[in-house]
């Protein structure tokens, strides 16, 4: 990858994202990470998470950034257009089917004793959909952004292809043996 391209993970909530950072660690990208937020049972292996992502729509302070270039970063959808327009990124946009997200999320809630019934899944699909075609339509007029759309389920089905793909979209000289080792498929547990 380019020293001075800042791979990106995205996508919706329980889409895949922390596997995507697992898969482009052993392929041989550092994540950039601070491991504040510990593996649980949601993510056995591992969230691949740094806070200061979370403050890219409340701090001016972005400077953490110039040291992420020629790494990955794990930044959820909603926060893309926070990311500052002086560096290039390559986007790794999980795609995850939504039925399989809700469950998770749901799941998730569920675990840490929260209430799930506040909003009906067909409303909350309905934000996320929305949501996502406003997130395309922006990636698409950045001229420093550069996107693939990685489809979780079919990542899990036919792994060698896409791992194929996703090393030469960041441009080739990645472990993609590794790449493929490094996806768990006993933790798609939400299954469509």
């Amino acid at each position: 990858m380019n020293q001075d391209t800042i791979a990106i993970v995205s996508g919706l909530p329980r889409s895949g994202t922390s596997m995507m950072m697992k898969m482009l660690e052993a392929g041989g990208i550092e994540p950039v990470v601070d491991n504040i937020r510990k593996a649980d049972d949601d993510n056995p292996k591992g969230y691949y998470e740094l806070e200061k992502v979370k403050q890219l729509d409340k701090s001016d302070d972005k400077d953490w950034l110039q040291v992420s270039q020629g790494k990955a970063v794990k930044v959820i959808s909603q926060l893309l257009k926070d990311l500052p327009e002086n560096h290039t990124y390559k986007v790794l946009f999980m795609r995850r089917k939504m039925e399989e997200i809700l469950a998770s999320q749901k799941q998730m809630l569920v675990r840490r004793g929260q209430p799930t019934d506040s909003v009906s899944d067909e409303e909350i699909a309905k934000l996320f959909e929305k949501h996502l075609l406003q997130v395309e339509e922006w990636l698409e007029a950045q001229p420093n952004f550069e996107t693939l759309y990685v489809p979780y389920n079919e990542v899990l089905r036919d792994p060698s292809k896409y791992v194929a793909e996703i090393a030469a979209f960041l441009g080739g000289d990645l472990d993609t043996n590794a790449m493929t080792s490094a996806i768990d498929k006993s933790l798609h547990r939400q299954r469509a």
